[in-house]
């Protein structure tokens, strides 16, 4: 269903746009924890260790490729705020030829590398070999996850966050049906978490592709529509890559982290792992505002209403710290006991290092609400480098912490990286938010709610 994000309440708007979407969110983490709760409760800690130990190697990757298809979705918005469907088709069809080429470089750069690169991360050598065999598989199906989150990007673009809910709910579905026959039938190891994985995402990809042909006319394509268009190329990646390389950036500082805590042990990665796992449940409805806020900015620039993104953007931060204060006493409640779904309730050294990592990130969800609130209102605005301006500053400051501080203050130190990136984030994108909409009311003076 299309919905129009530039008439009506914003706050009304975007809780009916996010809803859906969180619903999504929520449905994909579940499909990913699904490798996890299965993988440590039929396999164990070590093969836990090894899937956590590629979370950062994972994201620098595959967070690129979610990030492009965002940026891509951007102008796709902003041609539908404005009511201009044959540049927004051009668009969509420019997006397409640019996913496929992305999909060819990077499944051959990333398969052929990977080794490479978990021995430069000092992956622990009794993990090695399962961290490799799960995160090939995952890179050999890179085109699974473009196919998806492009399609699912042109949908949310013209307002519609329920449609993909329903096929990741679908996906979802079978991910955990394909995780328990390859890993519980058929003993296939952490090969068969990383294959359900791939299968459940193409198939979700094929029925999104399939709805759209079908529901979708402004998106059909055809004739010249097609052709490569280097104007439609220069928009989309001057949104997509910064977008797409925002994640990376931020994923580098992640990645030289988890070489730190590579160097402390497979029970601090495994500690890590849970951790990391429990906040990605509870951090989903402020990820869902962020995106949401990127569409329903991206619309309104289109049709110049530059005050009503203003109303909306206010809105969402109260929202998102709102449910961050909950999010954190949730957290600090029950955040242990929702980790034992991962880890065997045992292993009381790991579960302790698990509570340590839960309370010290919970105290600054406020910040993490604030950050993608207003980096993703920038991002849909159309200032893609800023954003990814933000994503330097998370790196640095993890990477400060990862360099400086894990080898004097040892799994406390670990704890304290992703607050260090909020805080250093937010030092950015607060000014930054200022000056664009300073400098977008200058451009549509008669921007009205």
């Amino acid at each position: 269903m299309v919905r129009d994000l530039t008439s009506g309440s914003p706050l009304r708007l975007i809780i009916q746009f996010t809803i859906p979407l969180m619903c999504g969110n929520f449905f994909q983490q579940f499909y990913n924890m699904a490798d996890s709760i299965i993988v440590g409760q039929f396999l164990g800690v070590k093969p836990l260790a090894a899937v956590g130990a590629t979370g950062c190697l994972n994201f620098l990757i595959i967070g690129f490729v979610l990030g492009v298809c965002s940026g891509f979705s951007i102008p796709i918005a902003q041609f539908f705020g404005a009511g201009d469907y044959k540049s927004l088709r051009r668009c969509v069809a420019n997006a397409v030829w640019m996913g496929i080429a992305m999909t060819v470089v990077l499944t051959t750069a990333t398969v052929l590398g990977c080794r490479w690169i978990l021995t430069l991360l000092q992956t622990p050598a009794d993990i090695f070999e399962d961290a490799y065999a799960y995160i090939v598989i995952i890179f050999a199906g890179i085109g699974t996850t473009f196919l998806y989150n492009l399609l699912s990007g042109f949908l949310r673009a013209l307002g519609d966050s329920r449609s993909p809910l329903v096929f990741l709910i679908i996906s979802s579905a079978l991910n955990v049906g394909l995780d328990l026959l390859f890993i519980a039938g058929f003993h296939t190891g952490v090969e068969g978490a990383a294959l359900a994985t791939v299968i459940a995402q193409g198939i979700s990809g094929v029925l999104c592709l399939f709805y759209i042909i079908k529901k979708f006319p402004i998106l059909r394509v055809s004739g010249s529509e097609w052709r490569l268009d280097a104007g439609q190329i220069r928009k989309l990646t001057g949104m997509g890559v910064p977008m797409g390389l925002q994640f990376s950036i931020t994923a580098v500082g992640s990645t030289i982290l988890q070489s730190a805590v590579n160097v402390l042990g497979s029970g601090a990665v495994a500690a890590v792992t849970a951790g990391s796992k429990v906040q990605m449940i509870l951090t989903v409805p402020m990820e869902t505002l962020g995106v949401t806020i990127a569409t329903y900015a991206g619309q309104n620039l289109g049709a110049g209403k530059i005050e009503r993104v203003q109303a909306g953007v206010r809105q969402s931060l109260i929202l998102g710290i709102g449910y961050a204060v909950v999010a954190c006493i949730i957290n600090i409640a029950v955040g242990t006991s929702i980790a034992r779904l991962f880890i065997s309730g045992g292993e009381t050294a790991i579960m302790d290092q698990v509570g340590q990592f839960l309370w010290m990130n919970s105290l600054f969800y406020p910040l993490l609400a604030s950050l993608l609130v207003l980096r993703n209102a920038i991002q849909g605005l159309g200032f893609g480098v800023p954003a990814m301006a933000a994503g330097v500053f998370e790196m640095v400051a993890r990477s400060l912490v990862a360099l400086c501080l894990v080898s004097a203050f040892a799994f406390p130190a670990v704890c304290m990286a992703n607050p260090a990136a909020w805080v250093a984030a937010n030092l950015l994108l607060i000014p930054v938010y200022r000056v664009v909409i300073h400098r977008l009311r200058h451009t549509y003076p008669a921007s009205t709610i």
